[in-house]
């Protein structure tokens, strides 16, 4: 006797071996929706959020590198960047002793928006979290955070 396939379905109880994934996605994508009409009214988007994020914490860093600490491709933290500069937010630097190579680095009105964002935030990420009980935002990001972070 043959046994039907799990097939996914992204929605609750799903027991395919996608349905992890596809939660994490669909999570993903509300806390997304939440985080961009935070950062709408202070005119940037998500990815530019992402690699001011990336700046703060490690400093100048190389346009390659943020590409792949921000999962995009050349061609978009070209563009992302290109944006942070016509915003003021952030420059380009040559690199000594690498012609071609670029480090960005963030200016003082990117460290400012970037701080304003955390205080524009809060308001929704409270509404995102308003669906878990006491202490299950504890658990929650615990458990992400193992996801996110095995190595640590």
């Amino acid at each position: 006797m043959a046994t039907d396939p799990v097939r996914a379905t992204d929605r609750p109880g799903d027991v395919s071996p996608f349905a992890l994934g596809l939660l994490l996605r669909r999570a993903h994508w509300r806390a997304a929706a939440v985080m961009g009409e935070a950062l709408r009214p202070l005119g940037i988007e998500l990815r530019h959020f992402a690699v001011l994020m990336e700046l703060v914490n490690n400093g100048p860093t190389l346009q390659r590198d943020l590409a792949q600490a921000t999962g995009t491709d050349k061609a978009g933290i070209m563009r992302v960047v290109d944006d942070l500069e016509r915003k003021g937010l952030a420059v380009r630097k040559a690199v000594p002793g690498d012609r071609r190579a670029r480090a960005v680095e963030i200016t003082p009105a990117g460290i400012e928006l970037f701080d304003a964002s955390h205080v524009a935030a809060r308001p929704l990420s409270e509404r995102l979290e308003a669906v878990l009980e006491p202490g299950e935002r504890d658990q929650l990001e615990e458990l992400l955070t193992k996801l996110a972070h095995p190595e640590n």
